[in-house]
């Protein structure tokens, strides 16, 4: 189930890339799966079921880092956090079985469809909360949210080979948690999606550990990086912009996914 490829001259760009990826990763709250993909796909020419598990597995330390780096800082909410891992473990399982069933073509589609879905209604959800906060309103808790957006995160990290981290920030969101909040529980729900997606793709899928190795070379280092900055940066005057930057990536990138 795994296999080193010859190393190839392209390939010692993938540490710089790791990198990058890591660093933005851990500081929007995302593996890095998201990119990892396409590079493997578009760039490098992975076969298409090899690169969703080498994604997966490169996309892990990253959470991983980024997760214990965040708990030091205390950015993490543990008792929501388990909610949204405990139900996206059955989404990933259930992801992994959908994927099998359709075309990578279809995937792609759908990956584009729900991406630009979660954004849109991130979009809504930050404008309704400014709504709510001037009117002085409160609304009770909707129980439901959570399993459901813990469902759909597994489900896409197991059919896309992605980590589904639209999925989960959009309910942290929603659960009115604070930025930083968001960023290291996110990450805390993606070790336990990814590693049991990883587990569900294994006897499906060959990982390329060349690959692997050079993507986490530099994706490590960018890991414990990317918790260091985001505890620098003050967000607490600027939450709502960076929700909406954050919503607006997720329409832009599923708009691409759609027609590219």
């Amino acid at each position: 189930m795994t296999f080193f490829s010859t190393i190839e001259p392209f390939y010692y760009l993938l540490p710089l890339i790791g990198l990058i990826v890591g660093l933005f990763g851990t500081i929007m709250g995302g593996g890095g799966g998201f990119f990892f993909l396409p590079i493997l796909t578009l760039v490098i020419g992975t076969p298409a079921q090899t690169a969703v598990i080498t994604s997966l597995v490169a996309t892990l330390p990253i959470c991983i880092v980024g997760a214990a780096t965040h708990y030091r800082k205390g950015n993490m909410d543990i008792r929501t956090g388990s909610v949204f891992a405990i139900i996206g473990v059955l989404g990933a399982f259930a992801g992994a079985a959908i994927a099998n069933d359709i075309t990578p073509q279809l995937l792609k589609t759908i990956f584009g469809i729900y991406a630009v879905g979660i954004g849109a209604f991130m979009l809504m959800n930050v404008k309704r909360r400014l709504t709510d906060k001037t009117n002085k309103r409160g609304k009770p808790a909707n129980y439901l949210k959570k399993p459901a957006y813990g469902f759909l995160a597994g489900m896409i990290t197991g059919s896309f080979g992605t980590s589904g981290t639209a999925p989960v920030l959009a309910g942290l969101f929603a659960a009115g948690l604070p930025v930083k909040m968001v960023i290291g529980t996110s990450l805390f729900v993606l070790v336990i999606n990814t590693s049991f997606a990883v587990g569900a793709h294994f006897l499906m899928g060959q990982i390329d550990l060349t690959l692997v190795a050079f993507l986490t070379a530099g994706s490590i280092p960018g890991a414990l990086l990317g918790p260091v900055i985001l505890s620098n940066i003050k967000t607490d005057n600027s939450e709502s912009s960076i929700k909406y930057v954050y919503a607006a990536v997720m329409v832009i990138i599923g708009i691409l996914m759609i027609i590219a």
